[in-house]
């Protein structure tokens, strides 16, 4: 085992720029959700609105950032990587339509 305190070179474990994206991409989407729904806006989605209900907002919208981090890691995990790097332009574009949406909705 190599000791980290020393002058050797260490290896860190950088993820792939598609994952960080993802990653980044998901924070993104949960908080113009949050930001969205806490100015009227309505949840789009049909299997995250009849969460809201029960759950709250932010619970609900958590549950749907743990279904997602769930089938990354399922992608990962049958090296279907390629389907995280496709699903980062719809979350692209999802982020894109929220903070649309909360900047019409702050300027009226």
């Amino acid at each position: 085992m190599e000791n980290v305190f020393s002058n050797d070179r260490v290896r860190v474990l950088v993820p792939p720029a598609y994952l960080q994206a993802f990653v980044y991409l998901q924070l993104l989407d949960f908080l113009s959700t949050l930001i969205g729904l806490k100015l009227g806006l309505s949840e789009a989605s049909p299997t995250i609105r009849p969460l809201i209900e029960p759950l709250g907002i932010g619970a609900a919208v958590a549950a749907s950032k743990l279904i997602a981090f769930s089938l990354a890691g399922f992608c990962l995990f049958t090296g279907r990587d390629k389907v995280i790097r496709w699903i980062n332009y719809w979350f692209a574009a999802l982020v894109v339509w929220n903070m649309t949406l909360i900047i019409v909705v702050l300027t009226r």
